[in-house]
């Protein structure tokens, strides 16, 4: 018996169907948004941790929960630092849309002109111009400085806002006796008649 082999392409798509299911990526990446009063809640979720494993505990489990509120923190913090020169802000904001929509988000490979584009040139793509844009505009200590402030930030919150109550999954909230261990049904169905 003569053995086949299969070939599997990828089936070209075009610019614009790629920055379409990026923004698709974006608004469901961006759903996972917690509710900013969860965030930040009453005074009774906040206060000091028992020791610093506790603190690196709450930080880790915080961190899981409020990953992309911490993000936006981040990003506002330097956006906030950069609102002093526009210029900078402009090229600060397109080339976050150009690594939003060409790496992040992107789900199928890129091709350009009928050629598919490997995933290391496009990294390496937005790798140069993101130094160019830095380089040119020299806004390194802004950066960091925003981006500081903002890690600052998380971590704050991340230490003192007790994660008692908040469930990562089912397993968490089922060890926490919220739900009920799914149990199996014991009746026999008989679809036979």
């Amino acid at each position: 018996m003569p053995t086949t082999t299969t070939t599997y392409t990828t089936i070209p798509i075009s610019g614009t169907d790629v920055i379409f299911r990026s923004f698709q990526n974006l608004s469901s990446f961006l759903s996972l948004l917690r509710p900013w009063p969860e965030f930040i809640s009453n005074a009774a979720s906040f206060d000091l941790p028992d020791s610093l494993h506790h603190a690196a505990t709450r930080i880790r489990l915080n961190s899981k929960y409020f990953s992309v509120n911490y993000g936006i923190i981040i990003t506002v913090c330097f956006v906030v630092s950069l609102i002093g020169d526009p210029k900078s802000l402009l090229i600060f904001g397109s080339v976050l849309t150009l690594w939003l929509v060409l790496y992040f988000f992107r789900e199928d490979p890129m091709v350009v002109w009928g050629h598919h584009v490997h995933d290391h040139l496009v990294t390496a793509g937005l790798v140069f111009v993101t130094g160019i844009a830095v380089w040119w505009l020299g806004f390194v200590s802004s950066l960091l400085i925003g981006v500081a402030v903002g890690v600052l930030v998380s971590v704050v919150h991340g230490v003192f806002r007790n994660p008692r109550g908040i469930y990562l999954d089912e397993i968490d909230a089922e060890s926490e006796g919220m739900i009920s261990p799914t149990s199996v049904n014991s009746r026999v169905y008989d679809f036979s008649s």
